[in-house]
């Protein structure tokens, strides 16, 4: 009888590797192991003889590098997209992605679940699994971290022991080493000294795509990137697709210490992590963009993308890229980027990114406007009616302030006692009321003395 198939998401690295024999053990399923190459590079080398000798039944490598680039990494760039001021969501938004390309393979090959090797604690779990439920919701998701009950290691030292007694015999290093995530936009570092919060990172051990600032280089970089409808399409005035731009520019800012943020981030789980992000290109990118925007978008729009764009940044980073929300916000973003054309200039110089001036056939600066010369589209006098206005709501108010204060005033001198109230707070049902109160004393007062002049 033939076998049914999970599809397994693979990377190549001890956990998934031991998840195949695993899986054929629990299920008695035919793996077939799915690597998706969203830029991870030299951690690909040597995956098809891994796979074959762990048990899988096949192995797909996608290339989707330009699609991650183009359909992923960009509209997270024209939103400006930041999960909690500093992380550029590089794990984030590749998730969905690789949701996508298991679906279509688990269809391809007529599949009944996908496994993916996420652990119990962290936000890829529920990106891989909504991504998942949103395209295929007919598929079952297996997760073995999560399966305690026959999931039973503990550390890499039981996984390994597990493959040989599998006669799986690969060389893998039983010591412990930081957890990491590569792919085009960036890489992560979690573990180690990085658990602890006091912890200073070791940066000379850690650091994979470039420098620290104190050791880049004494000169600055000249550089100079043109955009075309919010897309980046050259470096240097030499044309090129994104995927290579931000290769360059991940090349680039490595060497000058750019983009290296620790940050301890809110997961979706709830808990605190504490993590290394290198995004040297990723960083270059979103600045060089923000460079342009500020140049050639209107106050309004600024101020409502940058509250979408914090949206949009918390929709990718829980993983819901496959919602109704996220396409509408993305759709409003699209908009606001008809007019991101024009070039930047800037200089990268030990960590820093330094503006070197811009232009654009969309640019709503004027010269004549923001000249300290006065000039012919500005009349000076034109500010007194707008500041009239503009001020109107602060001069209603401190109006009626004055009245209440004016009341107050005149009700203490008739009763002779402080009002325990102060302007701010005075209602003018109290005022009434000890109105009423003084008024009828008084009257007593006066009653009191007729009486007293009719007895003499």
């Amino acid at each position: 009888m033939k076998k049914e198939k999970v599809i397994l998401a693979y990377s190549g690295g001890l956990d998934t590797t031991a998840i195949i024999p695993w899986l054929k053990e629990h299920f008695d399923y035919d793996v077939v192991c799915c690597c998706i190459d969203c830029g991870q590079e030299s951690e690909l080398t040597g995956l098809d003889e891994r796979a074959k000798l762990s048990g899988a039944a096949k192995l797909y490598v996608l290339d989707v590098n330009d699609e991650f680039a183009e359909d992923y990494i960009m509209p997270c760039v024209k939103a400006g997209a930041v999960y909690e001021n500093k992380y550029l969501l590089g794990t984030s938004m590749a998730r969905p992605l690789i949701a996508k390309k298991l679906v279509e393979i688990a269809r391809k090959e007529k599949a009944v679940a996908i496994c993916h090797g996420a652990t119990g604690k962290g936000n890829d779990q529920i990106r891989f699994e909504l991504g998942i439920k949103a395209l295929a919701p007919e598929l079952k998701i297996i997760a073995p971290w999560r399966m305690t009950d026959i999931w039973p290691f503990q550390s890499r030292e039981d996984e390994i022991a597990y493959c040989q007694s599998k006669g799986i015999d690969l060389p893998f290093d039983a010591s412990h080493s930081y957890s990491r995530d590569r792919n085009l936009w960036h890489i992560s570092h979690e573990g180690l000294e990085l658990e602890l919060p006091e912890n200073e990172p070791n940066y000379d051990e850690l650091l994979v795509l470039g420098v620290t600032p104190q050791k880049a280089p004494d000169e600055a970089t000249e550089v100079s990137m043109c955009f075309e409808k919010g897309v980046p399409v050259s470096i240097n005035e030499k044309r090129m697709k994104v995927a290579d731009i931000i290769r360059e520019l991940n090349a680039l800012g490595g060497a000058n210490g750019i983009g290296i943020i620790d940050i301890v981030e809110n997961r979706v789980v709830g808990m605190k992590s504490r993590g290394v992000y290198e995004t040297p290109g990723g960083t270059i990118l979103m600045a060089a963009h923000e460079q342009l925007e500020e140049l050639v978008l209107d106050r309004a729009t600024m101020e409502t993308k940058k509250d979408l764009g914090n949206k949009f940044a918390q929709i990718v980073y829980e993983g819901k890229w496959f919602t109704p929300l996220r396409e509408a916000i993305q759709a409003f973003m699209d908009v606001t980027q008809e007019v991101v054309t024009g070039e930047v200039k800037f200089k990268l110089y030990k960590g820093n990114i330094i503006k070197a001036g811009e232009s654009s056939p969309y640019s709503l600066y004027s010269e004549s406007l923001a000249s300290f010369t006065t000039g012919e589209l500005y009349d000076h006098h034109d500010a007194d009616g707008f500041i009239t206005l503009f001020g109107l709501p602060l001069k209603v108010r401190a109006l009626m302030q004055q009245q209440l204060a004016a009341k107050e005033k005149k009700l203490m001198a008739e009763t002779g006692t402080a009002v325990e109230t102060t302007v701010s707070r005075v209602k003018t049902s109290e005022i009434k009321k000890a109105a009423a109160k003084a008024v009828a004393k008084s009257k007593k007062k006066k009653a009191a003395k007729k009486q007293s002049e009719k007895a003499e």
